[in-house]
């Protein structure tokens, strides 16, 4: 059994890692539409090479980011605790009259 505070940090840790995939998505959708943009305007430029490198990198780190948020979400044993009580439905005999 894994210790309370590795459990606490590896929740934090998909969630920060939900966080910045979603920026590195946005990251690769602009320097795609930049790349296309500089590649149709101006083919070969050092601009569109740079769109192009920036492109690469942001598609690497959402690669990573999703491989790690994958491991992360696969191992055993990584269920959300619940803090409340159960609840339970309230049957007649326990209404006060």
């Amino acid at each position: 059994m894994a210790p309370k505070t590795e459990h606490v940090t590896s929740l934090r840790a998909v969630r920060q890692l939900r966080r910045v995939r979603t920026v590195y998505t946005a990251g690769v959708l602009l320097w795609a539409a930049a790349a296309a943009w500089t590649g149709w305007t101006h083919p070969w430029s050092r601009q569109m090479w740079a769109s192009v490198l920036l492109l690469a990198v942001f598609t690497g780190l959402l690669g990573t980011a999703s491989l790690w948020l994958r491991r992360l979400q696969a191992a055993p044993g990584h269920k959300p605790v619940r803090h409340a009580a159960p609840r339970h439905a309230i049957t007649a005999r326990h209404v006060n009259a």
